[in-house]
């Protein structure tokens, strides 16, 4: 039980660092700005919902993508932990990641799927963390890791609805020093995939 508990708690920390529901407001802000209180809401209910489906089909088919493609166990740890670290050095940076927004999109609800689902929500990082995490596991581990990117995404979708209020209440600033906090943990859980898959590759008991 403690062990199931300890990878609950690693498993939302590790989601929550790369969703970061807060640090996402201003992009949902700046993306539906003008529209009304209506389809705003229809926005966030497709955006989340869309993100957790795509990111549950990657966690219930990844063994079987992993034997479609060849993929080994430590070549998938080192490769997402080096995208997932990148992800955070950006957001370390300042920069905008390249992988997670994209510019100049019209203001339609076609938005609720791209960008802020694809790639926003369920992107390259948040689909790597998951599939990382359910690696040679059980059933229950499986269930687990679901269900709280089930959270995260509901956290998301309360974040963005009351995203007007959290920006007038907070300011962007915080929000700023937030995702730098998140890049920084980021930064972390993909050096610690990088380490784990050299682990793996290399039989290591360290």
């Amino acid at each position: 039980m403690d062990s199931l508990i300890t990878f609950s708690i690693t498993v939302f920390t590790a989601f929550f660092a790369i969703m970061n529901p807060i640090a996402g407001i201003p992009v949902f802000v700046a993306m539906t700005e003008g529209a009304d209180v209506a389809t705003k809401e229809r926005i966030n209910r497709k955006a989340t919902v869309t993100a957790f489906l795509i990111v549950a089909i990657f966690v219930v088919l990844g063994k079987f993508i992993f034997d479609l493609f060849g993929i080994t166990i430590p070549a998938f740890k080192i490769t997402g932990g080096i995208l997932v670290f990148y992800i955070g050095f950006e957001m370390l940076q300042s920069a905008k990641s390249t992988i997670k927004h994209l510019k100049n999109v019209a203001i339609d609800e076609q938005i609720a799927i791209s960008p802020l689902a694809i790639p926003l929500l369920a992107g390259p990082g948040a689909i790597v963390t998951a599939m990382n995490f359910v690696t040679d596991v059980n059933l229950i581990h499986i269930v687990i890791v679901i269900f709280i990117f089930g959270l995260m995404c509901f956290l998301t979708y309360l974040s963005f609805r009351l995203s007007d209020f959290i920006v007038a209440k907070i300011g962007k600033n915080i929000i700023e020093v937030l995702n730098k906090i998140m890049g920084l943990i980021i930064a972390i859980i993909g050096t610690n995939m990088v380490i784990e898959g050299i682990k793996i590759a290399f039989n290591l008991n360290l």
